[in-house]
């Protein structure tokens, strides 16, 4: 009787546990992101008045932002600053990077083997200083936008995906609108995504680039590449003009049908960003569109 009524109870706390049980997975499967802005949308309000345009960033509610003009020799680095001296500034405004765009493509010419190395080894550097994870691959000149470049592109992604890997951080590639354009019955992001290793390159997607020129849906390139989109641009596209940016949530993009399969992509972070088209300015549509972004995606 004792072993039936252990039993008995036994089998009633499994069951009661799976009732309770899709409630609790629901509440853990949710997602929080951090609200992200990459620093390029506000760029000439940065020239004008850094820490102010920083501070104001950060009242609007992000918390984390992705740097651009890492100009090594050149600029003293960060914003005309020193890489600990960039960190300070992030940090007085209450600001985080986990993610950077570093000038790479300024050193892809074959003659600029042993330059690359040299400058991916100060990009290691500086991106320590300021506590990032993320060195990307933020461009690739006119020159260079062909099929066989895009093939040696891959073969540098890997080899210098390998130095930064060795350097304890990760290697990304941000695409724009001229990867998804064939030539001979190939695309570049084919090249880029299929024959670099994926220990040594993740991947930054634009998902205005994406919506603008890719054949593909997100969804199919999250399948093809699972796991591999640790970062996302969250960039709209005007209604009325497909050339041009927007605030986030006044464009024609579909961002919740791409979100819902951020577990498949993989992604980490989202950074707003805006290349154009500012309606009144820069730092009045980066605030509009943190707005939107906090209440539709940080929560997913």
């Amino acid at each position: 009787m004792q072993h039936s009524r252990r039993a008995f109870l036994l089998q009633a706390s499994i069951l009661s546990a799976g009732i309770a049980m899709p409630k609790i997975a629901l509440a853990s499967s949710k997602k929080t992101f951090p609200l992200g802005l990459q620093l390029y949308t506000i760029r000439e309000a940065m020239e004008k008045d850094l820490r102010g345009t920083l501070q104001r960033v950060s009242s609007f509610g992000y918390q984390e932002v992705e740097t651009y003009g890492f100009n090594y020799g050149r600029n003293k680095y960060y914003w005309g600053l020193e890489p600990k001296a960039a960190k300070q500034l992030l940090d007085d405004c209450n600001l985080t990077t986990p993610a950077g765009h570093y000038d790479l493509n300024f050193f892809f010419a074959p003659s600029q083997a042993d330059a690359l190395k040299k400058y991916v080894d100060e990009c290691i550097a500086g991106a320590h200083a300021l506590q990032q994870q993320y060195i990307v691959w933020p461009w690739l000149a006119p020159e260079y936008r062909n099929i066989e470049s895009f093939k040696r592109l891959a073969n540098t992604l890997n080899t210098i995906g390998e130095q930064i890997k060795k350097g304890g951080l990760q290697l990304a590639y941000h695409n724009h609108d001229f990867e998804f354009i064939e030539e001979k019955g190939q695309i570049g992001y084919d090249i880029i995504t299929q024959e670099t290793d994926p220990n040594f390159v993740t991947l930054e997607l634009d998902l205005y680039w994406l919506s603008h020129s890719s054949k593909k849906k997100a969804a199919e390139w999250f399948k093809a590449q699972p796991g591999r989109f640790a970062i996302f641009h969250l960039k709209d596209m005007d209604k009325k003009d497909r050339e041009l940016h927007t605030t986030m949530g006044d464009g024609q993009i579909d961002f919740r049908a791409i979100l819902k399969d951020y577990k498949l992509a993989g992604v980490q972070h989202m950074f707003v960003e805006q290349g154009n088209n500012y309606i009144p300015d820069a730092m009045t549509n980066v605030q509009r569109s943190a707005q939107y972004v906090k209440k539709n995606f940080l929560h997913i």
